[in-house]
């Protein structure tokens, strides 16, 4: 008698124990299949055996070819047995060993016979069988059948043929595309399956062209379509077709609305679902379209079914991101679904009334939310706590309530997600709730009294340096800081200390006390905990004198680093110990890891300057290098700024070029990268021929051309151009390359004396405006923003015309500007109307910029923006507005 299964979750250990194949080797298996041989064939064992080699095939065992030979032939001894089970696993062996082409023929001949034979079951199978093991030559001799069988009465050999027939499509797309007629006549099969399989293969030979998609669907959508599954792809396909038309110009109502209405009412459940899902992912969708699918989806919250209760909530929170009022009548349905068991059904319901409930309900949804947090699991926890800290920014009057609610979690056991979704939720509120500072601040010095994660302690930390010394009482939060540096480790202990040196710059009255909190951190044990409280002690004078602090160290301690990480550290790499101190104005401010490194052709060499690719600053470094060695250049002082080099050529040409910008503040130098890809020829006295008839400010001051190029050894040649100073001039040049043409011996590799003078047109070159400004991003943008205060702050109003979307005209704007976007705001939610974009810079002439965009658009997709601009220089604030008022 069969053991009791009654234990088989508890330990899933022991769950190998229940399996029937435990243990089962290949060369065991392998022996067994011997039984295939057999004169007296056993069914039942020959069934067993196939049953073990299939296992062993979907576990990833690998048969070698003469093992899968071998076994081939024996299964195919068992055609001669009619037990139709063993035929159906014959039938199964078969496709997954897959056998080659010439191993097909032996079994071809039979599956023939099985396709017309008068047993439904062996027919269906044997057509699956053939169309995965054969190819185009054999397909087009039993295409006569296959196509009989798309229209035969018995509906699983009408599906066989036509999902054959959605595989073949893959490989043999001209062949299946002949079946048209034939799978029209089975869309109107009564058969459910057959309907659906022969849809969906009628969509699959007609999607790549729009019109006939669009016949498909209106000869379809006039009710001929009884299968449900068939109507949820039918369905489908006319979301597909309205994505694709425009409303009616006249009425302004969709194509194919009415279809998708009419589908709210059908008996099947599925179909319900599909065009309610299909209706509220219409583009652009008005609170009439939306409120019959809201209907049907409220009604499935009540079902009984947990599946359709996990769809309907799911759908109608993805709704309420961008049409939060249409939820709202389905409020009170969801609150009861929060104590549902599914808890992915449950946190659905949660976050979903966080973003529909209105400034009354909060408290309740608190009380609820409460009792729920401690039943799931932090995924979903995390995706809670966002959703609640929406609602905060939603409604800021109540931040006690939610503050206290994110703090009692954050007390609570978790892991580092999480606790950093409830550490971020905070910081955010306390950034653009000013109310919730001060009891915000508190939660989250009591956090890292007892936290174990480094990372958010020390963030914590930094975040306090800044906002603490701005509140009414700063003294409070010294107690919390200082005990970070007894009871923590090294890093956690360096970043106390800096911020203990943060309080004691912006409040002078606590100078005295900061002051003998950082000479006890003089004699920690970590050397990086010694040397920072003896910088901060000297950075702010440790003689106890209270007087106000300078505002170059106020700059020092609260000022963002203006320079990539990157960059700053490979300079100090490269830093040769010498009489000089180290010049952080020597560090290049680009943010791209590899700013200049040159494109490839396929099948070239690396063009353009050989610098070692030992990071962007080398790079840099080596352009300047390259540059100031020049007599011509040599005056055109420090060099701002050069571009990603230009590829000026097609690929496989006879000459590769590219092109790098290098800006100055009163000159551009044009880098033109050479090489020349054809053996027997060499090139002397290489030059640009630059018209700048197009770019009229720009003149034309130095050219150095390139003396030889031989083959395939790329050289350089100069174009220098003066422009107005500290001016964003642009402008559009023509190029020609000119050079004299020397035949090279191929044995001897030696030139001709006499050359031919020709030359090469080469692509047009454009400086723009994002030429002039270098990305710099900055990691607090807030702080910087009000760092840099309003004296020079320009606002203006723009119209960026029809765009396809909101994230089109944000990227367009970015790359108008040439400006580093923050904390990823460059990113738009989909089906957003409204967006805020910010980005910094350094504009030429070394002046900081920072930007606030602010897009709206409407059901017209114009696209109107809102321009702020904060920079160090009046004059610049005014450029930034020309070059998008031009743009």
């Amino acid at each position: 008698m069969a053991q009791p299964l009654l234990k088989k979750d508890d330990d899933r250990d022991e769950e190998a124990e229940y399996s029937p194949f435990l243990g089962i080797e290949k060369g065991a298996v392998l022996q067994e299949a011997r039984v295939f041989n057999d004169p007296q064939l056993d069914a039942r064992r020959c069934s067993q055996v196939i049953t073990k080699l299939l296992y062993l095939l979907n576990q990833g065992e690998t048969f070698t070819k003469i093992e899968a030979t071998e076994v081939f032939f024996a299964v195919t001894k068992l055609f001669q047995s009619r037990d139709i089970g063993l035929r159906r696993m014959v039938y199964l062996m078969i496709k997954e060993l897959s056998p080659c082409a010439d191993e097909v023929i032996i079994v071809t001949s039979s599956l023939m016979k099985d396709m017309n034979s008068k047993t439904d079951m062996y027919r269906a199978n044997a057509i699956r069988v053939l169309c995965r093991i054969t190819d185009g030559t054999l397909l087009t001799q039993i295409e006569r059948y296959l196509k009989q069988a798309i229209v035969d009465k018995n509906p699983v050999v009408a599906s066989a043929a036509l999902v054959s027939g959605i595989h073949l499509l893959q490989t043999n797309p001209e062949i299946v595309k002949r079946w048209s007629n034939e799978v029209q006549e089975a869309v109107q099969s009564r058969a459910a399956l057959v309907q659906f399989h022969a849809l969906a293969l009628l969509h699959q030979i007609r999607q790549n062209d729009r019109l006939a998609v669009s016949k498909l669907v209106t000869s379809l959508t006039r009710g001929t379509v009884r299968s449900p599954l068939a109507q949820c792809l039918l369905i489908r396909y006319t979301s597909q077709v309205i994505r694709e038309s425009a409303p009616n110009t006249q009425t302004g109502d969709r194509p194919f609305y009415d279809y998708l209405d009419g589908c709210l009412r059908h008996k099947a459940e599925m179909v319900i679902f599909e065009a309610a899902r299909a209706i509220t992912d219409l583009s652009d969708v008005t609170s009439r379209e939306l409120t019959p699918a809201i209907t049907v989806l409220q009604l499935f919250l009540s079902s009984s079914k947990p599946v359709l209760r996990f769809a309907a909530v799911r759908t109608l929170n993805k709704v309420a991101m961008t049409h939060p009022m249409a939820v709202t009548n389905c409020n009170i349905d969801m609150e009861s679904l929060i104590s549902d068991q599914n808890r992915s059904i449950a946190t659905l319901a949660i976050t979903t009334l966080l973003k529909t409930g209105n400034e009354s309900s909060v408290e309740r949804l608190m009380k609820q939310i409460t009792n729920f947090m401690s039943d799931i699991a932090d995924e979903f926890k995390i995706v809670v706590v966002e959703a609640i800290r929406s609602l905060c920014l939603k409604f800021p009057l109540k931040y006690r309530s939610l503050m206290n609610f994110l703090s009692n979690i954050l007390r609570e056991e978790g892991g580092f997600d999480y606790k950093k979704a409830i550490v971020d939720s905070i910081v955010i509120l306390i950034r653009d709730i000013p109310e919730a500072k001060e009891s915000g601040l508190l939660h989250l010095c009591e956090f890292i009294e007892d936290c174990e994660f480094t990372y958010l302690s020390t963030q914590i930390l930094h975040f306090l340096g800044i906002e603490g010394p701005k509140t009414l009482d700063p003294s409070k939060y010294i107690r919390y800081i200082y005990n970070r540096v007894h009871l923590e480790n090294a890093t956690v202990r360096a970043c106390a200390v800096s911020t203990l040196a943060k309080f004691g710059a912006a409040v002078d009255t606590l100078k005295p006390r900061i002051f003998v909190l950082l000479r006890r951190c003089l004699y920690d044990s970590d050397d990086e905990v010694r040397d920072r409280a003896t910088l901060y002690l000297d950075t702010l004078g440790g003689d106890g004198s209270v007087v106000e602090t300078d505002k170059d160290v106020k700059d020092f301690l609260f000022g963002s680093l203006d320079v990539p990480l990157l960059n700053l550290e490979t300079t100090l790499k490269n830093y040769e110990p010498s009489e000089e101190p180290f010049d952080i104005a020597s560090v290049p401010k680009e943010v791209k890891s590899q700013p200049l490194a040159e494109k490839k052709a396929p099948g070239k060499k690396p063009i353009g300057l050989g610098a070692p690719s030992t990071g962007p600053v080398s790079t840099v470094d080596a352009y300047e290098k390259l540059l100031s060695s020049i007599p011509e250049f040599a005056d055109f002082g420090k060099l701002f700024k050069s571009s990603a080099s230009v590829e000026l050529t097609e690929a496989e040409t006879e000459y590769a070029v590219n092109v790098v910008k290098h800006i100055f503040d009163k000159h551009v130098v044009f880098q033109y990268n050479c090489t020349n890809t054809i053996p027997e020829q060499l090139l002397e006295n290489v030059t640009v021929i630059v018209d700048a008839s197009e770019a009229e400010e720009f003149l034309d001051v130095a050219t150095k051309p390139l003396r030889s190029l031989p083959y395939d050894s790329p050289g350089q040649t100069f174009v220098a151009f003066e422009k107005p100073e500290g001016v964003p001039t642009v402008g559009k040049f023509s190029n020609m390359l000119r050079f004299i043409v020397k035949e090279v011996d191929p044995t001897t590799g030696e030139a001709e004396e006499d050359g031919v003078e020709d030359e090469y047109q080469l692509e047009d070159l454009e400086v723009v405006a994002a030429d002039y400004m270098i990305k710099v991003g900055v990691s607090n943008f807030r702080n910087a923003w009000e760092s840099m205060g309003p004296d020079f702050e320009r606002t203006d109003e723009y119209g960026l015309g029809p765009r396809e979307s909101l994230a089109e005209a944000v990227n367009a704007v970015i790359n108008l500007l040439g400006m580093q976007p923050c904390e990823g705001t460059e990113a738009v939610p989909p089906n957003s109307r409204s967006h805020t974009c910010l980005l910094s810079g350094l504009y030429i002439g070394s002046v900081k910029v920072l930007v606030r965009l602010q897009f709206g658009i409407d059901g017209q997709k114009e696209v109107a923006m809102k321009l702020v601009v904060r920079s160090e220089d009046e004059t610049v604030s005014d450029a930034i507005h020309e070059i998008v008022a031009s743009g």
